[in-house]
């Protein structure tokens, strides 16, 4: 349960204080983390007759060994060079470093499986109350749930480094979804705005990127005061981490509650889309308009139908741009220059957009 790494890192630490050589060993028989280079990922064959008796401790050869229980039954054995009574006392208090570490993190274990099925609606109402009791885990308290999504090799752990934005906040719930994905249930305080949770989002993001070098893509739910409803923002943070793949490539923080038209439109049966299209466009498609064309669209709703201020940006000529609108407009007889024209066509590349999106994710 607890990785190799962390109790190496424990047993250097403690060398460091005590100047011991210390090694942790399976109950099979094996050295997984040790201080002494001459132990580095030997076998003891003879420790199974140990860690079956009843002894707590045993000498063997200048060495000390004590076991390490989990439930009462050993799970690790500590080995302390020297047989002086300095090497016992340091020796059991190993023992117990790493026993208190089991118990850390099976609670963590623990803990984190309850909050996986509470996301995934697999308990019964009166399990998330009970369980959570157990748990020590608040009921009525606000949270908000982040979907992060990276690009990260799944061999580096990106929920430690999650884990280690908020070292103080023990209220604070991080759980792995996939190679790619994991869930921050964030604790808030009453006073905490959506600014506020903005900000924490843009922090992860940043530390991330920092740290891997990768591309973080923030979701956001809603904020919820109740335990039974952590579910529920997980749910519209995952539609708000795919509609914004769709409608806002260019961001990397969707909050669900900024989603507009975007929301809607996702809703939307297929079918009702196509006819919309079709109803719009006349029997074209956006893949009829060439690159030009839909780029200089873009960049005019960017610029809130200014045509002399798009024109500047593209570079290109007044007149120019005109002859664009004017050719759209003979296409679709939509007039960009008009605010209902403008509209109608922009939901309509985000119609097309949604469509596309959704005819890939088919196959």
């Amino acid at each position: 349960m607890i990785s190799n790494q962390i109790l190496q890192s424990t047993i250097e630490g403690l060398k460091n204080i005590t100047r011991k050589d210390l090694s942790v060993i399976e109950k099979e028989g094996k050295v997984i983390a040790t201080t002494e280079e001459a132990m580095l990922a030997k076998q003891i064959d003879d420790l199974e007759g140990f860690v079956n008796s009843p002894a707590e401790s045993q000498l063997v050869q200048g060495y000390q060994y004590f076991k390490v229980y989990d439930n009462n039954a050993p799970e690790y054995v500590v080995q302390v060079k020297g047989e002086d009574e300095e090497g016992y006392r340091i020796g059991k208090i190993t023992a117990f470093q790493i026993q208190s570490l089991l118990v850390a993190y099976k609670e963590r274990y623990d803990k984190d499986n309850f909050i996986k099925n509470l996301l995934l609606d697999n308990l019964l109402l009166v399990d998330i109350y009970s369980r959570a009791k157990k748990l020590h885990i608040e009921n009525n308290v606000k949270r908000i749930v982040y979907l992060i999504e990276t690009s990260i090799d799944k061999d580096m752990n990106i929920v430690e480094i999650v884990r280690n934005i908020f070292p103080s906040k023990t209220r604070d719930f991080v759980t792995a979804v996939d190679e790619h994905c994991i869930i921050l249930v964030k604790e808030l305080r009453e006073k905490e705005t959506m600014e506020d949770v903005e900000k924490i989002a843009k922090q992860i993001a940043e530390t991330l990127n920092n740290e891997t070098n990768s591309k973080t893509f923030i979701a956001i739910g809603t904020a919820v005061n109740d335990l039974k409803d952590v579910s529920r923002s997980f749910k519209e943070a995952k539609m708000a981490l795919e509609v914004g793949r769709i409608f806002y490539s260019d961001k990397h923080i969707v909050n669900y509650e900024q989603l507009g038209i975007g929301r809607l439109i996702y809703q939307l049966p297929l079918p009702l889309c196509k006819m919309y299209i079709k109803e719009v466009l006349h029997g074209l498609t956006i893949d009829d308009f060439d690159e030009e064309t839909l780029a200089t669209v873009s960049k005019f709703f960017e610029n809130n139908l200014n045509v002399s201020e798009t024109s500047r940006q593209l570079y290109i000529h007044r007149n120019t741009l005109v002859y664009r609108l004017d050719k759209l407009q003979k296409m679709t007889g939509l007039d960009l220059r008009n605010f209902d024209d403008a509209i109608i066509f922009k939901i309509t590349l985000m119609v097309s957009s949604y469509m596309l999106y959704m005819e890939k994710m088919a196959y």
